[in-house]
């Protein structure tokens, strides 16, 4: 029996278990609250001490303006776009440019004069303007004026200092002045395709750090994941940009920290840094240590990995593959099947006489072919060491009613310090997350990981890796989980014009148009495929990665082979979420990896017009708004759909849709649209005037009506369906939902548990809400409907229809 609630909180029905393939997905609202450049900005400006009631309103204006002065140059509003060519949107007229430099951060401006300058060099605009390849790398400041440093420059040298550019006027009076973007001139000068992170031989063990803006850096060697004090200090040599040292054979199994000695634009100061290695392959428990690990060394290796790819489930091709999405904790944080230390790690997916396990087996007999897990690399928001966390006694929340207010606050005074995060606020790209292992410290992450990935090969199941490439959680020096901006400050993150960190995806925006930034990536990419056997990734906000960068993904992937690489690159496939908005939008950075862009590609991409279509609104509408399958029109409910010629003008517009959807949202398919008239997909409209279609072939479609994001799709039908229908209706509108998905052309998407009536007690984003609310029980005994209102930071506006 699934224990259900009525309207909606209380019903009791039995239901049988259906294997249906299910439905997911679509853009992540704000879950985290940005990173925010300002903030940190507004702390670090070095105020005057108070000034006393004694002194003159002159003194006090003339301190107020000396601090405004100096804020100018907190802004970064030139940019270094190549080796002798400085982008600024200004107008000298008859004044004179510089550029300025000091090694040790003391610019400054006073009374007009900017002072603390180590070398001043005298820029010539160039009327022709700025170059077409510029341009193109950097297509949002296409009208700004350029700036050439005379020739012979030692502009390498400059690249380590404060830098700045002024216009003086023939006195010397500074009449503007702002800090300077170096991304594009360090892309021209230190790109580099060499060796990064820890390389192991039979003798050695080499670093090498990409830090082309350091001054110094040295390695801090530890013999254990914390305390004690480092057993070496290493200094590092650079050579174009690269910092680099050979140590023993007896450093494999320590751990190591970076020191990293450079000029941070968000401080205005040299600062030491102290951070991971970019390419970290494990960490310490507490993430502040670099793991040194030889994954090529036999011992972290389960029997039989390295013939695993024979033994992959077999793919004929990308046509047949079926999505189902889960998050790692979620499969086994209650089931008591599998042993209590190892409930919702990696090493749960190794029971294979678990209720979940049995349950991947049913699904995959039904059809479903690639297991979908949510970010598994390290990432912020849950302590890897889980003495550390706090627990809410389920006896306790199971004592209030399903109406209840109070499950929720007792689970959100906990979110913070509890084992539960989605985990899209990635720290280190390259590591698995800790928290699922048994024991974080040393190499258990790692070969625990690749037992997750065999036990699920040999159930039948391929495995794609959720990857979130388009931003990071920390930034800055001082930040705990800052790593690439302490190490190249200013150039992993992308910037607006005034030089301040972008954070339209949440938090922190990387910036794959760098070279070094796509290298990182690809690099990331290789990495999983290689060292862990994954099949397939799926790209977290897509749309705010260039498509050139996936179109190399792809590549890359594409060319490993079993005899090189021990993996079957041509089986690997790739989507993710094209969805256009921010800086990106409409190729303001450069052309993106957006749902139209990508035609052609052969990468997929999350189709929202077939998840729309069949519920009804989107995601940021109203949530009583009713779709194909929720009501519209035939079974209303209290929300105002407008007039009866509204309601059917908008089902017809909705059965046009999910007809495209159901051809893969082919451009080229054609249909009879609801007025009768044959139109190809990519002529039929969206509400907001763009073409529904998208895709030049199936396999560019990924079909979908719920994911992790948002109400579950039990809870979502619950919600728009009218209250007076019954729970078997609500069952079998479930169950269409995710036929129609299933029975689509293109690629299908489920969401883990819609199969079985999931609910998150109408939680519609419960990326922190812990296992109470986003409890998944595969015995079939709950669905969790009517577990409390869902919690209040994002749900308080709907509390009210959900009593």
């Amino acid at each position: 029996m699934l224990r259900l609630t009525s309207s909606p909180f209380s019903l009791s029905l039995p239901i049988s278990l259906s294997f249906f393939t299910l439905p997911s997905f679509f853009p992540r609202p704000s879950l985290y609250l940005p990173s925010s450049t300002f903030q940190t900005i507004s702390l670090r400006i070095k105020t005057p001490p108070p000034l006393s009631c004694s002194l003159s309103s002159s003194v006090k204006e003339s301190a107020s303006f000396s601090q405004m002065e100096n804020s100018l140059l907190l802004y970064s509003r030139a940019y270094w776009v190549s080796e002798f060519v400085i982008a600024w949107n200004v107008d000298v007229e008859n004044g004179f440019c510089y550029l300025l430099s000091s090694k040790y951060a003391s610019l400054s401006i006073s009374n007009g004069q900017i002072q603390g300058e180590d070398l001043k060099i005298k820029l010539e605009e160039d009327k022709a303007g700025l170059s077409a390849n510029v341009v193109e790398k950097f297509p949002h400041i296409r009208g700004y004026r350029a700036f050439r440093l005379p020739p012979g420059s030692d502009v390498k040298s400059f690249l380590k200092s404060q830098l700045a550019v002024v216009i003086c006027d023939s006195d010397e009076k500074c009449r503007n002045c702002t800090g300077l973007q170096l991304p594009g001139v360090l892309d021209e000068l230190f790109s580099y395709n060499g060796p990064l992170g820890a390389l192991f031989s039979e003798e050695a063990v080499s670093l090498y750090l990409w830090a082309p803006t350091a001054q110094l850096v040295h390695a801090y060697i530890y013999k254990h994941p914390s305390g004690d004090d480092p057993i070496e200090i290493v200094p590092l040599e650079e050579e174009h940009g690269v910092w680099r040292t050979k140590g023993p054979k007896s450093w494999e199994g320590c751990y190591y920290v970076y020191e990293v000695c450079v000029y941070h634009p968000s401080t205005s100061r040299v600062e030491k840094c102290y951070a991971n290695d970019p390419y970290a392959r494990g960490l310490s428990a507490d993430g502040r240590r670099t793991f040194l690990l030889d994954l090529d060394s036999d011992e972290l290796k389960p029997d039989g990995w390295d013939n695993l790819a024979n033994e992959k489930p077999i793919l004929h091709s990308f046509s047949d593959i079926s999505i189902y999405e889960m998050h790692i904790r979620d499969f086994s944080a209650n089931d008591l099947s599998v042993q209590t230390e190892f409930r919702g790690g990696y090493l749960a997916f190794t029971f294979p006489d678990s209720a979940g396990v049995l349950h991947l087996k049913k699904l995959s007999s039904a059809g479903i072919t690639h297991v979908h897990l949510l970010p598994a690399f390290q990432f912020a928001g849950v302590d890897d060491q889980k003495e550390n966390w706090k627990n809410v006694d389920t006896s306790v929340l199971e004592s209030f009613p399903p109406d209840s207010d109070q499950q929720q606050a007792l689970i959100t005074a906990i979110q913070n310090i509890d084992g539960y995060n989605w985990g899209y606020n990635p720290v280190l790209w390259g590591v698995p997350k800790g928290s699922y292992a048994s024991n974080p410290n040393g190499p258990n992450r790692a070969v625990e990981f690749r037992k997750m990935v065999q036990a699920l090969n040999r159930t039948g199941l391929r495995i794609v890796l959720d990857v979130v490439y388009n931003h990071l959680q920390g930034s800055g020096p001082f930040d705990e989980h800052s790593v690439l901006d302490k190490i190249v400050p200013g150039y992993y993150l992308r910037r607006n014009t005034d030089g301040f960190i972008e954070n339209s995806t949440c938090m922190n925006n990387t910036a794959s148009e760098h070279f070094m930034v796509e290298r990182l990536i690809l690099d990331d990419l290789v990495h999983w495929a290689v060292n862990y056997k994954i099949d397939g990734f799926r790209f977290d906000l897509m749309g705010h990665i260039m498509k050139s960068t996936m179109v190399k993904a792809k590549n890359a992937l594409h060319c490993l082979t079993k005899e090189k690489d021990g993996v079957d690159g041509s089986s690997i496939y790739i989507y993710g979420e094209g969805w256009d908005f921010g800086e990106v939008a409409k190729n303001g950075r450069g052309i993106n990896a957006s749902q139209f862009n990508l035609s052609g590609t052969h990468i997929g991409t999350f189709n929202d017009r077939i998840r729309d279509a069949m519920l009804g609104g989107s995601p940021f509408g109203h949530p009583l708004q009713q779709g194909f399958v929720t009501g519209l029109l035939l079974q209303p409910n209290d929300h105002d759909h407008g007039t009866e010629a509204d309601m059917k003008s908008m089902l017809a517009a909705s059965m046009d849709h999910i007809q495209i959807g159901m051809a893969a949202n082919l451009q080229d398919f054609v249909l009879t649209n609801s007025k009768g008239e044959e139109v190809k997909g990519s002529e039929v409209l969206t509400y907001g005037g763009t073409p529904v279609a998208f895709a030049s072939c199936p396999i560019e479609t990924v079909n979908y009506v719920s994911a992790h994001d948002n109400e579950t799709l039990f809870d979502i039908v619950s919600l728009k369906t009218p209250m007076d229908i019954s729970v078997a209706e609500r069952c079998r509108i479930n169950h269409l939902a995710t036929s129609v998905i299933a029975l689509s052309q293109g690629i299908p998407f489920f969401h883990s548990g819609d199969e079985i009536l999931r609910s998150k007690s109408l939680d519609r984003d419960s990326y922190n809400s812990g296992d109470w609310f986003n409890r998944l029980d595969f015995t079939y005994n709950s669905n969790n409907w009517g577990v409390g209102l869902p919690p209040q930071e994002k749900n308080e506006k709907s509390w009210p229809l959900n009593l």
